[in-house]
């Protein structure tokens, strides 16, 4: 593990009259980012000596891409027609969906730390109380952009393709990758909630079916109307509906308010999410017993 440089982090070092010094003229601002720093080294550090772990996130989206890419591709029928077309209306769905499931690996890192006593040993030490999170959000999100490279690349090689311009396959990867931004808060969060590795794990029987029902694999329109409604309004359904817009690729929209206006909820809910998970994860890390 990274060893985190101490420092008087519950004070502004920079004010008048303190001695000469390394710290001298650093103010909080700078230990947070430096704090932050550290985090994202050390996470960053266990993926490199442990890439199985990337490899295993991404076995279960590329499985599912081939099974309903290939073997019920054919029965499927959305805007553009066939088999080749729901691949390229599957493909952003399943960007969407290995973005959003990203966040249990959050949560399993974060309790698999507390209980291995990590974070007891980050709170006894003198660094910023955000660094913690922060930390875990950026690296996580450098995994995610590996994640997302190698999951396009796997698309690409299968015969998908973005028609909708550079700039719009820039746009729709960003939106991908505020999702994900989003949804680590929920994972750091849910991480200092549970107790253990296990019980962490066990989330997954509740984060496949909210990943399940929404725009991924088919329109909510053909849905029953009530599951419809609840997959429309699902944000994995905004993010997913957006990509395929800014993609060049089938959008099949239900008709409704949130699918009519998918880019705009697509940075609505992560903003929302972020608003209300950041601060629940920060203050959640100060208020764990030491």
């Amino acid at each position: 593990m990274t060893t985190l440089e101490r420092h008087p982090a519950t004070t502004d070092v920079s004010r008048p009259g303190d001695g000469p010094g390394p710290d001298r003229g650093h103010s909080l601002a700078y230990w947070a980012v430096s704090d932050c720093w550290n985090i994202t080294r050390r996470t960053l550090t266990h993926y490199q000596r442990q890439p199985v772990a990337i490899v295993w996130q991404l076995g279960f989206p590329i499985l599912s891409l081939l099974l309903y890419g290939y073997v019920f591709g054919s029965a499927m029928l959305v805007p553009g027609g066939g088999g080749g077309g729901y691949r390229e209306f599957l493909m952003p769905g399943m960007f969407a969906m290995t973005m959003a499931m990203g966040f249990m690996s959050t949560a399993v890192a974060v309790v698999t730390d507390a209980s291995k006593g990590v974070v007891d040993r980050f709170r006894s030490m003198p660094m910023a109380p955000s660094a913690f999170a922060s930390g875990r959000g950026a690296a996580d999100l450098v995994v995610a952009a590996a994640e997302l490279t190698i999951l396009a690349v796997t698309a690409l090689l299968i015969g998908w393709r973005a028609d909708g311009g550079v700039l719009g396959a820039l746009g729709a990867f960003g939106l991908l990758l505020l999702l994900r931004f989003s949804l680590i808060w929920v994972g750091v969060w849910l991480g200092m909630r549970v107790p253990t590795p296990e019980a962490a794990g066990g989330l997954y029987a509740v984060a496949f079916p909210l990943t399940m029902i929404s725009s991924t694999f088919v329109s909510p329109s053909l849905m029953p109307d009530w599951l419809g409604f609840v997959a429309a309004w699902n944000p994995i359904s905004s993010t997913a509906t957006a990509t395929r817009e800014l993609f060049g690729n089938p959008v099949a929209g239900g008709g409704t308010w949130v699918e009519e206006h998918a880019l705009l909820m697509a940075v609505v809910w992560p903003l929302v999410i972020t608003l209300v998970f950041l601060p629940l994860a920060v203050r959640r890390f100060q208020g764990l017993s030491r």
